[in-house]
C-alpha cells in the first residue's frame, strides 16, 4: 500500500519554515504575536500543520514578530518568497534601487498614493 502525503497549505509551510529559521518555538511565536500564553503553542501548532488559517490580522502580526512582510506567507512563487525574505533586511534607499533597477524592465509604474 502507498502511503499518500498530504501536502500542507503555503501558508502553513512559509509559517513553519519562517519560525524556524527566527530560532522561535510555536508557544514563543504565539506569545510574541499577542496571542493569550494558554493556547499559544497549540494555535501555532495548528496553523502549521494547516488545520486553521489565520485572520489576516493575525497573519500580520506573525509576520511582524518574524520581520517578513504578510506576503511571504500567502505567495506559492517560490522565487518571489525569496525576495519577500530579504525585503525587510534592505534599507529603504536599497529597496528604490531594486524597484528603479527592474522598472524599465517591467514596464511598470509607481502606484498612486
Amino acid at each position: 500500500m502507498t502511503r499518500r502525503t498530504v501536502e500542507h497549505p503555503v501558508f502553513s509551510r512559509r509559517l513553519a519554515f519562517a519560525r524556524e529559521r527566527a530560532g522561535l518555538s510555536q508557544k514563543q511565536l504565539g506569545i510574541l504575536a499577542g496571542l493569550d500564553p494558554a493556547v499559544a503553542s497549540p494555535r501555532i501548532n495548528q496553523y502549521e500543520r494547516g488545520k486553521h488559517e489565520p485572520q489576516l490580522k493575525t497573519a500580520k502580526q506573525l509576520a511582524d514578530v518574524l520581520g517578513i512582510p504578510a506576503a511571504f506567507f500567502f505567495t506559492e512563487d517560490e522565487l518571489l518568497a525569496q525576495l519577500l525574505l530579504q525585503w525587510n533586511e534592505l534599507s529603504l534607499s536599497k529597496k528604490k534601487a531594486l524597484i528603479k533597477s527592474i522598472e524599465p524592465a517591467t514596464g511598470t509604474r509607481k502606484l498612486s498614493r
